[in-house]
């Protein structure tokens, strides 16, 4: 796989996150700013601004999707993104070649920078459950297609519902979280549909 797989995938990742923008904003409002969907959408277009000139280099590629979310976002959200991405962009830099094998890998190491960077732990309902549910499935079964990946995703989201959110601006309203889905959980599920070849989900 080349970074031209990923300059293919970033005009429907587009569309897909602006039409995601207002139930994002709208999760988020009931805990936070209600901006998650403005964070996600100018990123995205961002990405769709750089597009063209992406890299051959999948780490330079990287580097700068991770680059495009800190630029137009300030929000907890956009940096945690791009933390990820930038600790993916040292693991390919050199690299033209992506191979499917290496996602688990990969996803491994963008976790550990995450939880690192925004110093929360696993089990405290953020983005950080859904993407360790994916990483574990795809350390089993490095072949697993993105429908069963959001599949395991749903299913994460759907165990945390009923559960407290315990860090961020939402431990604030830790009772209030109770029965919601956590924003950053359903905008890590987006990511994942707008890569899904010919919306099949």
């Amino acid at each position: 796989m080349k970074v031209s797989w990923l300059q293919d995938q970033l005009p429907q990742l587009a569309e897909h996150l602006e039409s995601s923008a207002e139930e994002l904003n709208g999760l988020d409002a009931q805990l936070g700013d209600g901006d998650l969907g403005v964070t996600m959408v100018r990123g995205s277009r961002q990405l769709l601004e750089i597009r063209e000139e992406l890299p051959d280099d999948w780490g330079m590629a990287l580097l700068k999707c991770a680059q495009a979310f800190t630029k137009t976002s300030g929000s907890s959200y956009g940096t945690i993104l791009a933390t990820g991405l930038m600790a993916m962009a040292k693991q390919k830099k050199g690299q033209a070649e992506m191979d499917s094998s290496e996602w688990a890998g990969l996803l491994k190491v963008a976790l550990e920078a995450m939880q690192h960077r925004g110093k929360a732990k696993l089990g405290q309902k953020t983005v950080l459950d859904p993407l360790s549910a994916a990483q574990k499935k795809l350390e089993s079964d490095p072949e697993t297609g993105l429908l069963d990946l959001i599949e395991v995703v749903q299913q994460t989201i759907d165990e945390f519902r009923d559960k407290p959110c315990q860090i961020g601006r939402a431990r604030i309203f830790q009772d209030k979280s109770i029965g919601l889905d956590d924003p950053g959980m359903v905008a890590f599920k987006r990511l994942l549909e707008g890569i899904v070849p010919n919306k099949a989900v």
